[in-house]
């Protein structure tokens, strides 16, 4: 495609340009389907990233003088948003408050202080699962706010930070009526390539974002640059067409357009994906649960939500958030644990992975800890692993489309080396380097999958062809469809 074609700037109508357009909007609506949403209620916004949709409804509410609530499972991108809120913002530590409020109607016992929240325009924002350990929160909350006396007492609109679900799950917004106003993600998490996000705009909430202050190249038919009587007239056609600032990643889309066929080609459907990675998952989960010092301490603290089943997919990602302990009780950092696992060939992601609720409620670290970590020199990513007796982040693997059952036995076959070592012993020299290398990291398919060669792991298992394709053959693949 990149060969034979030339591609301009859809902001023109010179043939390069037009064919741009075409690719962009075959993207867009092609990815309606993809998550089942009807083009007639909703539009797809293209943007950089998950954390870029996020901050458009932010920027779309910030001059309604909005109220937040938020999940305390939110990523660092949701929590952020509380800046833009001029009201005031509150935390939901626990999916209890959240039913609580739709309940009743109030954000406080204080009556007079929900009065107070609850006059603004608000907006509710929430993960669908949580990235920190893949707990999956209920998809309902939207629609039960739509019928709540909270939404009676003011305009509240959702926003779902579907990012980490849409790696392992099928996003369904077939029901326009229940689905969130605004739905983030990240097209990486899904393909593994390319770095390209989207916002999802509920036709019927959208009009909200247009009240938006800020302008780009694109997203207006007219512009007067004057000091007494500047004027500009917004795009009144698609939502995208007034949200989307500057030139769209077209090479980006266009190469979605094959990420996509490739996808279908090679696994059928999303549904596949979560049944192939919730198996493997569960049996990792089995494993480690049991795995024990000969003296019986539990080698590994699995961080996992009260409600949530790993062999339940509707309440458990393909992931599992850990730490490990020594013989002796004491935690074994995990930026050592990185540096073995890295050394056997394990891709696996360490630190507080941009979860600061999820790590504060399964640490145990309460808000004046934190600040007191902070003050004593501690920082994301600068090797600190424990203070006062707790570890300040966690490890965390999950699997998906391109995993299988030896990355399973090869992640467990290298847990089994901390069986009865003591943390002050080196065990860079006794770990094994094995000959079959394990892949487990974030659910995006380009760094999480392992290896994909080997034979299915069970008739339960839906991606049963007999040699799944390696990693290379599948960026090959994608290579040649982009390039022809």
């Amino acid at each position: 495609m990149m060969q034979a074609n030339l591609f301009g700037n859809p902001h023109s109508e010179s043939p390069s340009s037009l064919l741009s357009t075409e690719v962009v909007e075959t993207a867009r609506h092609r990815m309606l389907r993809f998550f089942r949403a009807d083009p007639a209620h909703f539009d797809l916004v293209f943007v950089a990233n998950a954390t870029a949709a996020i901050k458009l409804v932010g920027e779309g509410l910030r001059d309604h003088g909005f109220w937040y609530g938020y999940h305390a499972d939110a990523h660092t991108s949701l929590v952020g948003l509380r800046e833009l809120a001029a009201s005031s913002s509150k935390c939901f530590f626990s999916d209890e408050e959240v039913d609580d409020w739709l309940a009743r109607g109030a954000l406080f016992h204080d009556e007079e202080k929900s009065k107070a929240y609850m006059t603004t325009m608000g907006l509710f924002a929430y993960p669908a699962q949580s990235n920190m350990n893949g707990r999956r929160l209920p998809l309902d909350w939207p629609a039960r706010l739509r019928k709540s006396r909270a939404r009676a007492k003011g305009n509240v609109y959702t926003l779902l930070d579907a990012a980490a679900y849409v790696g392992a799950a099928q996003l369904d917004l077939s029901d326009h009526a229940s689905a969130p106003d605004f739905t983030a993600l990240s097209f990486y998490k899904i393909f593994g390539f390319p770095d390209v996000g989207a916002l999802i705009v509920r036709k019927e909430a959208g009009h909200v974002l247009l009240q938006r202050r800020y302008f780009g190249g694109g997203t207006v038919d007219m512009v007067i640059n004057s000091s007494g009587d500047a004027w500009k007239a917004t795009k009144q056609g698609a939502f995208h067409e007034a949200l989307e600032d500057g030139t769209p990643a077209f090479h980006g889309i266009a190469a979605l357009n094959c990420a996509l066929e490739v996808h279908a080609r090679l696994y059928g459907s999303m549904d596949n994906v979560s049944r192939h990675a919730g198996f493997l998952a569960a049996a990792l989960y089995d494993q480690m649960s049991s795995l024990t010092h000969t003296n019986g301490r539990r080698l590994c603290t699995i961080y996992k939500g009260k409600t949530a089943d790993y062999h339940d997919r509707r309440t458990q990602a393909p992931t599992i958030a850990f730490n490990v302990r020594d013989n002796q009780g004491q935690w074994i950092g995990k930026s050592y644990f990185e540096q073995l696992a890295t050394k056997n060939g394990i891709q696996l992601r360490t630190g507080g992975v941009c979860n600061p609720g999820g790590i504060a409620f399964y640490l145990g670290m309460s808000p004046e800890e934190m600040r007191e970590n902070y003050a004593e020199g501690f920082r994301c990513g600068n090797g600190i692993d424990e203070m006062n007796g707790k570890p300040t982040g966690i490890i965390r693997v999950g699997f998906g489309a391109m995993s299988n059952s030896k990355d399973v036995e090869a992640f467990m076959t290298f847990l089994r080396t901390f069986i009865d070592q003591e943390k002050s012993r080196s065990l860079i020299s006794k770990s094994q380097d094995f000959s079959e290398k394990a892949v487990l990291s974030e659910k995006d398919p380009a760094t999480s999958m392992g290896r994909s060669s080997e034979k299915a792991v069970s008739t339960d298992d839906p991606i049963t062809t007999t040699r799944k394709p390696t990693l290379d053959k599948i960026f090959h693949t994608i290579r040649r469809f982009i390039c022809r």
